[in-house]
């Protein structure tokens, strides 16, 4: 995607949650933080370096590569409580934690006499819990 058409795919999301980091400056919770509200980014001086937000079913993960962006959609119905972790937020005055979960996959591992052993994937954004 290039920078006109990631603003209308973030501006599009309905019922996600997440939030925004910019090239040029840091979080704003009042503008980059979307809880309990749809997501709405207006035209900034800097780019968005990444960007994650979630609906419950579908976490998205957006990363800047040179002058393009990678969004990558993960399904998360069916992550499992114990591959939930929580972070506490360095944000000043913001009473939310970041909860990610870790994304298995069973393969094969030669290493272990070629026995399904899960590997770990990805980690992806799932949302935002009161701190």
């Amino acid at each position: 995607m290039n920078k006109n058409e990631l603003k209308e795919f973030i501006n599009s999301l309905k019922g996600y949650g997440g939030y925004v980091q910019y090239s040029h400056r840091p979080i704003d919770k009042n503008k980059d933080i979307f809880v309990d509200k749809d997501p709405k980014i207006e035209d900034e001086d800097g780019f968005i370096y990444e960007a994650h937000f979630c609906n419950g079913n579908k976490s998205i993960s957006v990363k800047q590569v040179n002058d393009k962006w990678l969004v990558s959609e993960t399904d998360i119905s069916q992550v499992s409580k114990t591959d939930i972790q929580t972070y506490k937020s360095d944000i000043q005055e913001w009473n939310y934690n970041i909860k990610m979960a870790q994304i298995w996959k069973e393969e094969v591992d030669e290493l272990c006499e070629s026995m399904q052993v899960k590997k770990l994937k990805k980690v992806v954004f799932i949302g935002f819990e009161n701190g």
